[in-house]
């Protein structure tokens, strides 16, 4: 699998360069890691909609990488949040602020991994 991506140095990046999705997912993974590092106590925290976010973000990425067949990568990596982490809060603020971030992480996830 292949996607065009932009996952480089300033240096050695070129908008023509192909990746590999095998090169990309450690990538991946390492950023749901930094990204629930940075959103620990998030239900603690419904001040900080950048938090939620985040961890939107990640849990959407997650997501994608589980329907594309990357579980088993997700899961050495780190323990995924349950489902209804955020139930409850879903019409709130910050609940929407981690939707919107749960979005756009699966659907740059699909974007960078695609197979085309």
């Amino acid at each position: 699998m292949l996607a065009c991506a932009y996952f480089c140095f300033p240096s050695t990046c070129h908008p023509t360069s192909i990746v590999s999705s095998d090169e990309i997912l450690p990538q991946l993974l390492e950023l749901i890691c930094d990204l629930y590092d940075g959103s620990q106590g998030l239900l603690e925290r419904t001040d900080d909609a950048q938090l939620w976010y985040n961890r939107g973000y990640a849990n959407g990425v997650i997501h994608a990488l589980v329907l594309l067949g990357y579980a088993r990568h997700v899961a050495a990596a780190l323990e995924p949040d349950p489902r209804d982490l955020v139930e409850g809060h879903e019409a709130l603020p910050w609940g929407k602020a981690y939707r919107h971030g749960w979005d756009m992480g699966q659907k740059e996830t699909f974007e960078i991994m695609e197979t085309g």
